[in-house]
Parts: C-alpha cells; structure tokens; sequence
C-alpha cells in the first residue's frame, strides 16, 4: 500500500515502548477508539532514528527501556526535533522521573495503567498543539519529477522556515521508464528536500478531473491537513497536469493557500502574481532533479543549465538571482510563506512578456 493509499488519520504517532501488551493497549485505543495511527518501536534507538527521519505528529514514550531509558530519549528528540511533542510515560512515579521528565520538556507526563480517556485526551492535546505551532505544507504533481520542477526551490525555502513539506506524486510515471525505478527516484528526490512522499499509481497519461484523482487528493489533504497547496498550473498543454488542477481544486477547496507552478509544457497563458527567490535553495533543487537520473537522461527540459535560466529570468521579478514563478489561486493566512506577496510593482504586461519568453 503507497502513503496516498492509506485512509485519512486524526495523525500520526510514534510509540516507543518496549513491552509488548501495554504498546498492543495503547495503539488498540489511539487507532481503534480515536482514529489515530500509531507505530510502534520496541527499540528507544529504532524510535529515536525514525523520528528524526519520518513525519509524525507527537511520541509517547515508556520511561524504563533497556539500552535507553524514556528520559534519555526525551533528551535526545528535543536535540534531534524540537518541536516535536512527546509525553512520557511510567508505572512508577518518581520524583527523579518528574524532574527528568521537566528538565527534558516533556509535553505531558503520563502514570500506568492509562485510562483510556486519558490517554486520548492527551495524544489530541499533543496533536492540535503541534499542528497548531507550525505549517504544513503540500505540493500535488501528477508525475514524478513534476513538484521538483516547478516548486522545489519553494518547498526548500518552507523547509528552512522550519514547515513540515509533503509531496503527492498521483502517478509513477510508466510512460517515462520503469515505474519501480521512477518511484525510487521520487523517493530520493523527497529525501533531498526533506519532504513526505505519498506515491500513488494512477494510470500515466490517463489521470481524471474527477474520481479517483480527486478522492486520492482528499486523503492525503486529510492526513496532512495542509495550510498551502502547491499544483499543476490549469494552463498546460498536457491533459494530466489540467486535470491534475482540476482535482486539487476541488480537493482543496477549503485550503487558505493555493498556488500552481509553471511546468515545460506550461502554455503563454501562465499568469503568475507570486515569485519566491531561491537563491539559497537552488542547488537542493538541482540535486533533487537529479534524483529523477532516468529522465534527466533523455529530457533536454531537466538540463541544470535550462532550469537555472528559467530560475535566473523569473528573477527579475523577485529579491536575488534565481526564482521560481507561481500563479496565485487563493492567499488568505496568518503563517509566512516564502516569497514576494502578490506584487503591485510587476504590472499585467511584465507578467505577461515573462510568461511568452518562457512558454
């Protein structure tokens, strides 16, 4: 089953716990009662690696565990992912475990045998206060390669705000070589930016507007529940990426920001209001391109050179020497976003002699 496969969760935690019947409780009332997804590590170091590695909204940790105890893993999360929440649990309260528990900041400190109401109330505690501390971001291409493209540059930037990105390749791609080799390479290119990637497997060169684009979009916005959703341009001569659009906009209706990246076979239609300078992020962007190195190899559109000079003339209309251009579909929201705001000082006619000399 790929990431975009999986229904929709209240979020997802990572339980470290090293005995088996209390992790079988915990995750029989966090997923079967509440909705959540719960992994489970036996290991504190396991816990600790996939933690740093993986997206997760809030770890529960036991406090006696044998190589690493739930205090020093606390320690080692607030070094590793601040922002992370974590609540700390024990059969044995202690005053040396509440002080460990308080020098670690421990997000809530939990006693055996958990109440399951308790113990619900506390993981959605956790969640809501995690997603209400930081922004998630989102990027739907229809094939993979395409969010690198046209909004790796940007979805570096969200990743040095500190925002957790997320990445929805729809299809894998077969027209274009191997799908498990491609699926590979989306891998890798999301591992560069720092980003979650959901792989699903419509049928390349044949993705709907409707079902089930649209409902593959809707899961994932509702496991991510992103507050800026980048996609496909509406105007593209290639029929997945249109429909691509027309299946976030639907999916994403109700999302506050809403943005669409130029592809190669973006038309002289493309409007774009919104520039983000890359300038810092230009050579994640290259070396997440490069990742796709069985397309780089036959696609004159991925050459460095191409993609730097595309950067290099949406500059003009932003801070620095490279940019990348995004039409502006919605921007109502409090959180930063990367990038010039909608800009006064680049009138219709300088958008539109961008968008001819790069179309």
């Amino acid at each position: 089953m790929t990431n975009a496969e999986r229904p929709a969760s209240r979020g997802r935690i990572l339980l470290a716990e090293d005995d088996a019947d209390a992790a079988h409780f915990v995750a029989r009332v966090l997923a079967g009662r509440a909705g959540f997804e719960v992994v489970h590590e036996a290991d504190p170091a396991a816990a600790l690696r996939r933690a740093a590695t993986e997206h997760w909204d809030a770890v529960l940790t036991d406090v006696e565990m044998p190589g690493m105890t739930g205090i020093e893993l606390l320690e080692s999360l607030r070094r590793e992912a601040p922002s992370l929440p974590v609540a700390v649990i024990t059969a044995h309260v202690s005053v040396d475990n509440a002080l460990g528990a308080l020098r670690g900041r421990a997000d809530d400190f939990l006693e055996k045998p958990l109440h399951p109401d308790q113990l619900i109330a506390s993981v959605t505690a956790l969640v809501d206060r995690r997603r209400a501390a930081r922004q998630l971001v989102l990027a739907v291409g229809a094939h993979p390669d395409d969010v690198e493209i046209g909004a790796a540059g940007a979805l570096a930037a969200h990743r040095a705000l500190g925002h957790d990105i997320a990445i929805l390749t729809l299809s894998r791609g077969a027209r274009g070589g191997a799908d498990h080799r491609r699926a590979a390479e989306a891998q890798e290119a999301a591992r560069i930016l720092g980003a979650t990637l959901y792989l699903d497997d419509l049928e390349d060169t044949r993705i709907s507007e409707g079902d089930p684009t649209i409902s593959a979009v809707s899961r994932v916005i509702g496991a991510v529940r992103p507050a800026v959703v980048y996609t496909h341009s509406i105007h593209d001569v290639h029929q997945d990426h249109r429909n691509t659009h027309r299946a976030v906009m639907v999916a994403a209706r109700e999302i506050g920001r809403v943005f669409c990246f130029q592809s190669p076979s973006a038309t002289v239609d493309f409007r774009p209001a919104r520039y983000v300078s890359i300038d810092a992020q230009l050579q994640a962007k290259l070396a997440a391109i490069d990742a796709f190195a069985s397309q780089v190899e036959v696609r004159a559109y991925l050459e460095p050179d191409l993609i730097e000079a595309t950067a290099r003339y949406w500059s003009r209309f932003a801070e620095g020497r490279y940019a990348e251009a995004f039409e502006v579909i919605r921007d109502r929201g409090a959180t930063p976003v990367p990038g010039a705001p909608p800009a006064a000082a680049v009138t219709h006619s300088q958008a539109e002699e961008a968008a001819h000399a790069i179309g």
